[in-house]
């Protein structure tokens, strides 16, 4: 069977979710025995999301290979349980950044470089590229954006021609748009999404499947009437209506046969009926919890949701593992002082001090850090979050009063956070610094050993900035343990307490190997100990 390709476009408005249908779909027909995976295409000029502020991108997801990537990756890896790459997701700035490399080198022997042939063409190439070295069934092809912005032409542009020049049978059109409904007039209008097929096909594509986001039911009239106008199928028109959790889509896209319409227009026979039991068992976990409690989030971000999306994922997979109901109380380091650190974490059974990059906040978190490990109260740290949590350590234990990391204070006469040495000689921001997935060994005797099982572990790593190994005695004399470390450089991945219940502060970013049917055993670990201590505390 050749590979089949589905391009995923939206239109209206952005923020659709098409990362979520995409992954829900690629969930279906993963679970009909077919290999699959998705890739995004993002309109912006920028090489990757890497130097972007969480407030205008959300997350940067970091990918097995080191790749610093669109959030909606982490979708398409918690769905479907398989890692991406670095092809998985390309933008705009990788296009033209090729483009512009060959130009140089004259391999274009002299032409005239345009947008079409030789954008759109560098695009469709990329769009294939997985397609001819991953051995894939179906690969779903998401396209950022919205149908009719002008940075979204060259992308809409390739998908014609690719639907041109593949068989019919091997490539297939599904978009996704917005049904509103007008309270005023009690009804909900089609002609938004008229209109915005009305654009698509004026870019020369027509669409197969049409998804309506909606908060209410369509009406088989008002599927009827879309389909009619928009040319599609009479039952090529489904909706997706709002879910009570994003894992609940995947499910909601099979009561609407969406998997069946796709197998079906690509004319694929080797496929079974959907086994979806392990994510209806999380479902159900996930729904039904027997316990509730609270943890707290602390970053300098948490006034966007997306910008801590894998590590509020990672929570919930973790506690849907125990039937727990886990409540994120999202605090702003900035507004974190010695006065209100005790209101702020009032009631709360963990608190976990979240990534993140530059001086604004840290204060906040070095207070409240001081006051999780004073109080025993479960804590996790992550990237930053144990970096601090190892300076505040060497501030109120050690006594090292200016103690530092070199990122906002290199005269600091402390610098228990250092930067890497690879990194000292390194003036390009984008794509330089320690990425991706590198090994860590760990302690035996240690919380870290008993909580993975192992004695090699490897986790995904995104930072410049490294634990002062000039430091580590003193640290283990005064009772912070360096329980992982790198084998190969000897970097500490991962610092803890062992006279506190659970105080760990880990290098590397285990929310990004997070499934709802594999939780991460850190994220596991830290939802079991805020739950003990919340049955010992009564909060």
């Amino acid at each position: 069977m050749n590979t089949k390709y589905v391009f995923i476009t939206g239109g209206v408005v952005s923020s659709l979710g098409k990362g979520i249908i995409a992954a829900s779909l690629a969930k279906l027909l993963q679970a009909r025995g077919l290999k699959v995976t998705i890739q995004k295409f993002d309109p912006y000029l920028n090489i990757d999301p890497g130097t972007l502020n969480p407030y205008e991108h959300g997350e940067c997801y970091v990918t097995e290979d080191g790749a610093e990537t669109d959030l909606d990756l982490g979708h398409y890896e918690r769905f479907l349980g398989v890692y991406t790459s670095q092809a998985n997701n390309v933008t705009t700035g990788k296009i033209y950044n090729t483009v512009i490399s060959k130009e140089r080198e004259g391999a274009y022997l002299g032409k005239t470089v345009q947008i079409v042939p030789h954008i759109t063409d560098e695009i469709k190439r990329r769009m294939l590229l997985l397609g001819k070295t991953g051995n894939y069934d179906v690969i779903l092809t998401e396209i950022g954006g919205t149908v009719g912005d002008m940075e979204s032409q060259p992308f809409i542009e390739a998908v014609r021609q690719l639907q041109w020049e593949l068989p019919e049978e091997d490539c297939m059109s599904i978009h996704l748009t917005l049904v509103p409904f007008l309270n005023a007039a009690k009804e909900l209008k089609t002609k938004p999404t008229q209109h915005s097929v009305q654009m698509l096909q004026q870019g020369g594509v027509q669409p197969d499947v049409i998804i309506c986001r909606t908060e209410y039911s369509l009406s088989d009239d008002l599927r009827r009437k879309i389909a009619l106008f928009c040319n599609v199928k009479p039952g090529h028109v489904i909706q997706s209506i709002d879910a009570w959790s994003i894992y609940q889509v995947p499910l909601n896209m099979h009561d609407e046969h969406l998997d069946e319409l796709v197998v079906r227009k690509l004319q694929i026979d080797n496929y079974r009926q959907p086994d979806l039991k392990e994510w209806c068992r999380f479902l159900e976990n996930l729904r039904n919890p027997e316990k509730e409690l609270t943890v707290a989030l602390i970053g300098k971000y948490v006034s966007l949701q997306d910008a801590y999306k894998s590590i509020q994922e990672a929570i919930t997979h973790a506690g849907a593992a125990y039937r727990f109901k886990v409540d994120v109380r999202s605090i702003l380091s900035d507004d974190i002082t010695e006065d209100n650190v005790a209101e702020l974490l009032a009631g709360v059974s963990g608190v976990l001090v979240a990534p993140g990059f530059g001086e604004r906040g840290l204060e906040g978190k070095i207070r409240a850090i001081r006051y999780v490990r004073e109080n025993n109260i479960p804590f996790l740290g992550i990237c930053l979050g144990m970096q601090m949590c190892v300076v505040e350590f060497a501030r109120n234990v050690l006594g090292f009063k200016d103690a530092a990391t070199a990122e906002v204070n290199p005269e600091s006469s402390h610098l228990v956070i250092d930067m890497m040495e690879d990194q000292k000689k390194t003036t390009i921001k984008g794509g330089t610094m320690r990425l991706g997935a590198y090994e860590c060994e760990l302690l035996e005797n240690t919380l870290a050993h008993r909580i993975y099982g192992r004695d090699i572990i490897v986790e995904r790593h995104r930072h410049r900035y490294e634990f002062n190994a000039s430091y580590k005695d003193d640290f283990e004399k005064a009772g912070m343990v360096c329980s992982g470390r790198n084998p190969q450089t000897g970097l500490t991945e991962i610092v803890e307490l062992p006279q506190n219940s659970f105080f760990v502060g880990s290098q590397f970013h285990p929310e990004y190997k997070s499934t709802p049917e594999r939780p991460h055993p850190l994220f596991v670990s830290f939802v079991k100990a805020a739950a003990d201590f919340e049955s010992k505390t009564g909060k």
